[in-house]
């Protein structure tokens, strides 16, 4: 990219980075990112984005790529929450470049080392990442349910009556600052400094070892923000996860590609959730040159 300069991200307008996002991501693999100008702010700090840590390429006194950070000083890494180019860019180096410099800034800060999610599907991208000493750490997957019909209530009379109890989003969010520490790999939309800028209203169950939190609006899916249940067996997650389905049996259940097999997944797939047929991997390298 020998055209090209990096600059901090916060030093662009707003709407410039929000329309060069827009275009790089029309023809992506799951489809298109249709956000709003005015819904801009709030996707990136869902993405924990830190713009003043984050890069552009800038060529022709226009943004033509980006790579957003969203550290995670918790457990000494930074995330690369999006990273994209204007379609006629690619190809030209700016990803690259950006990706090096994203790492080279991190182990300059100290940091011990850099994750990512990508889709699974992306061969394009998985390449790049694995060019670059990235290593697939964890599969996420995605999960669906349908409403219950009348068989699946007859088979819920047999279960055992799920125990559940809910707890406020502060204590929910300490619950998860704790597993984020005490488990490796937990992705960082499920945990709290990504759900505390959810724009729907969450609500938060507990039981034994495991939590859930969810968000209900009208008569649309139910979506799962975070599921975590690490103890072997996952019955708690399964008990939660029943108690869900119980409380709105009328209502389909969608769950992100950000759910790990091992603390909750098992639990969904138990409870009659269909996996997505895309899913992502969490990719991890030292932050070192």
């Amino acid at each position: 990219m020998s055209d090209a300069s990096l600059a901090a991200a916060d030093t662009v307008a707003p709407a410039d980075l929000h329309a060069t996002f827009v275009r790089a991501f029309a023809d992506y693999l799951i489809g298109p990112f249709q956000i709003p100008l005015d819904q801009w702010p709030a996707f990136l700090a869902r993405q924990a984005v830190d713009l003043g840590a984050s890069r552009v390429a800038i060529a022709g006194g226009r943004v033509i790529a980006f790579a957003f950070a969203a550290p995670r000083p918790a457990i000494g890494r930074w995330r690369l929450a999006v990273m994209g180019a204007l379609p006629e860019s690619r190809g030209g180096g700016a990803a690259p470049a950006l990706l090096d410099d994203f790492v080279d800034r991190a182990h300059a800060q100290g940091v011990q080392a850099v994750e990512l999610e990508c889709i699974e599907q992306n061969a394009r991208a998985r390449r790049l990442y694995l060019g670059r000493g990235f290593e697939v750490v964890q599969a996420l997957h995605g999960w669906t349910a349908q409403p219950r019909g009348p068989g699946d209530a007859a088979r819920e009379e047999a279960l055992p009556a799920p125990v559940r109890h809910e707890v406020d989003r502060e204590a929910a969010f300490a619950w998860l600052d704790d597993a984020t520490r005490a488990i490796p790999n937990l992705p960082l939309q499920v945990t709290g400094p990504s759900l505390r800028a959810a724009a729907r209203p969450l609500t938060c169950w507990r039981s034994g070892s495991a939590q859930l939190i969810f968000s209900v609006q009208g008569d649309t899916p139910i979506q799962v923000h975070s599921l975590v249940d690490p103890a072997p067996g996952q019955r708690d997650a399964q008990a939660l996860v029943r108690a869900l389905r119980a409380a709105w049996p009328d209502l389909a259940i969608s769950v992100p590609a950000l759910q790990r097999d091992d603390l909750g997944g098992e639990a969904l797939r138990r409870e009659g959730f269909e996996m997505q047929a895309m899913n992502q991997v969490l990719m991890v390298r030292a932050a070192r040159p």
